[in-house]
């Protein structure tokens, strides 16, 4: 399920990237060369909050099922490899964001052999 408390409130959000609305290109050689390095924009990536407002585009019926009350908790495991920084962090914001705390047990991250000189100390 998700937190529809977390959910209404980012939906009020407003700025660089909320909604999913597109955040406008600028310098034409830093944009190509993000493109290069990680197969999206980072350097737009870099400039959208980390806790970006995303729709909320559950199909009708998804938004008025009801869950168990108890639910057992969980391990969410992201694995990545050379992913930019921004984008890792906001993948880790919108799993708190979006999870109704008592189900994360815990979040893990997996450095699949990143090369690119970003080291993460856990």
């Amino acid at each position: 399920p998700i937190n529809s408390n977390s959910v209404c409130l980012l939906c009020l959000s407003v700025g660089n990237g909320e909604q999913g609305k597109p955040y406008p290109m600028t310098d034409a050689e830093r944009v190509d060369q993000a493109y290069r390095e990680n197969g999206f924009n980072i350097f737009v990536s870099d400039k959208i909050s980390l806790n970006r407002s995303l729709p909320d585009i559950r199909h009708p019926n998804c938004k008025n099922k009801l869950y168990l009350e108890k639910l057992p908790n969980t391990s969410v495991i992201i694995p990545f490899h050379n992913e930019g920084w921004s984008s890792l962090l906001r993948t880790v914001h919108s799993v708190l964001n979006r999870s109704p705390p008592e189900l994360i047990a815990e979040i893990v991250l997996v450095d699949d052999f990143s090369d690119r000189g970003m080291r993460i100390c856990m």
